[in-house]
């Protein structure tokens, strides 16, 4: 079926913008001309996109189905025409995705030097979830992602890059100083309050599987989606947090490491992208700085 990539480029704005009237604007037409773009391309497809509303437009089912293959091709040619205008790695965008951990931890410094070497590049870093770090890298929505590994949904599609290695450690305040300066088994560990982050996570499968490993079911207190947030709750004595160590100071105040018999394995924060899109010049001049380890295929 030939379909004018215009009337494509026209659902992709009303269905990201949820209105008719905001894709109009940005794409400098008549909001007339919006409407009857989408209303031949539901002709020619033969299916309704959205249910129309006074305020705002809700994709159909067939719309969301059609969403999720359009937005990674916009993407996909938008960033090819950002690599053609960027011929050198002074200018452009660079677009990462990480955790906030992550960045707030690891990447931050990153950053700064690549922003004093090229402070004529835009930087957008987008938050998310390492497993939500890969769907942004399959759309297209970011150039790299920095993510946790083991990954099973990385797969093999992917190039990375081993970047660091860090063990996650369990944290308590006093209120549990009787765990203090010995080593203590998962099973014991298990009959205190455990707080960790949510099942939306890489952390959460590691550690899921972990301890099923030891043939033991790990039932926490509390799910959260913030390191930081575990970090002050296990500082209040909620309970017993599992964090990256590299989250955490030498000598944590008002906090210490609860050793553990059965130590965790070590993980490794990894640079991600696909092998068989060309990485902008800005991309490549980033992940220069990452000098740890070297490149190998998932």
């Amino acid at each position: 079926m030939d379909i004018n990539y215009e009337l494509y480029k026209v659902f992709y704005y009303v269905a990201t913008l949820s209105s008719f009237s905001e894709a109009s604007k940005k794409l400098f037409i008549s909001q007339s001309a919006v409407s009857q773009s989408v209303k031949t391309l539901e002709k020619k497809l033969n299916q309704t996109l959205f249910i129309r509303s006074t305020k705002k437009v809700q994709l159909t089912p067939e719309g969301e189905l059609l969403l999720r293959h359009i937005e990674p091709a916009v993407n996909f040619i938008q960033r090819g025409e950002r690599q053609l205008l960027d011929t050198t790695p002074s200018a452009g965008q660079l677009r990462i995705g990480a955790s906030d951990t992550i960045c707030r931890y690891f990447l931050v410094p990153f950053i700064e030097k690549f922003h004093q070497a090229f402070p004529g590049v835009h930087i957008k870093v987008t938050n998310a979830t390492s497993i939500r770090c890969v769907e942004l890298l399959n759309n297209g929505q970011v150039d790299f992602i920095v993510a946790n590994a083991p990954n099973a949904y990385l797969g093999n599609l992917y190039t990375t890059r081993k970047v660091k290695e860090f063990q996650d450690v369990f944290i308590a305040n006093d209120s549990y100083a009787h765990l203090k300066n010995r080593p203590v088994t998962l099973k014991e560990l298990l009959n205190h309050p455990i707080l960790m982050l949510d099942q939306k996570s890489t952390t959460s499968e590691f550690l899921h599987d972990f301890f099923q490993q030891h043939q033991l079911d790990l039932i926490p207190e509390a799910e959260l989606s913030s390191n930081d947030l575990l970090i002050d709750l296990a500082g209040i004595g909620l309970g017993i947090a599992c964090v990256p160590r590299y989250c955490i100071p030498e000598e944590p105040k008002g906090l210490f490491i609860v050793e553990t018999t059965e130590k965790l394995p070590h993980r490794e924060l990894v640079a991600a992208y696909n092998p068989k899109l060309p990485l902008s010049r800005s991309a490549e001049a980033f992940l220069n700085y990452f000098d740890e380890g070297s490149s190998q295929n998932s």
